[in-house]
């Protein structure tokens, strides 16, 4: 893994997009992740880069952890946490639509102590947007990548769901507004509100409604 840090501005980990071409077609969401995933994560071409050219180069894709919190109740009801974008430090392109995902970039600084800079990065990125008090289960169920627009262009999702014994979840950033744990049937009802990502991954891991 490179990088050349040469100013104050954020560097984030992207692989070129050749890389994963290499492996296979993804256009929506793809289920086998560690088909994609694995080879990502150990090719030599990973490196980090400044944030700002990497928002409009599609040649590169950021790797951005998604995570999904999922609860269901007693009577077998299926929630996940749900928030607006707001105007915070998040993807600007992003703001006002409803979202199920929480996590962020991985930075240069989350492979400062040599272990896994991945998950060094979406615990960062977790532990600064939410709040969680509860126990959970994790799954990694699939990647997202999504080119039918800007964002989605330059953006490699990996998703993953906590499965939690309580809906013990709070935002603790002004970026994640209104947020509380919405049924995945009301999730369904109100698709067109929802970010695109949000929309593949409730279809891809909770079917037809």
């Amino acid at each position: 893994m490179s990088s050349v840090n040469t100013s104050s501005e954020e560097h984030i980990l992207v692989v070129p997009a050749s890389v994963i071409e290499a492996i296979g077609e993804i256009d929506g969401f793809e289920a086998d992740v560690n088909r994609f995933l694995n080879p990502i994560l150990e090719s030599e071409q990973l490196s980090f880069q400044p944030r700002g050219p990497m928002e409009s180069d599609p040649s590169f894709k950021q790797l951005i952890p998604y995570v999904l919190f999922e609860w269901t109740d007693d009577n077998g009801t299926t929630f996940l946490f749900t928030y607006t974008r707001g105007g915070g430090g998040g993807e600007s392109r992003l703001h006002a639509k409803r979202s199920v995902g929480v996590g962020g970039h991985i930075s240069q600084e989350d492979s400062s102590d040599g272990t896994n800079t991945y998950r060094n990065g979406m615990r960062r990125e977790l532990d600064e947007e939410v709040t969680l008090n509860s126990d959970y289960q994790e799954t990694m169920d699939g990647l997202i990548y999504d080119p039918s627009n800007e964002v989605g262009r330059v953006h490699l999702g990996v998703v993953h769901r906590f499965i939690l014994e309580k809906p013990l979840v709070s935002s603790n950033e002004s970026d994640l507004a209104e947020g509380g744990f919405v049924s995945v049937e009301e999730l369904f009802d109100d698709m067109d509100r929802l970010e695109t990502w949000s929309q593949l991954a409730i279809k891809a891991l909770y079917g037809a409604q």
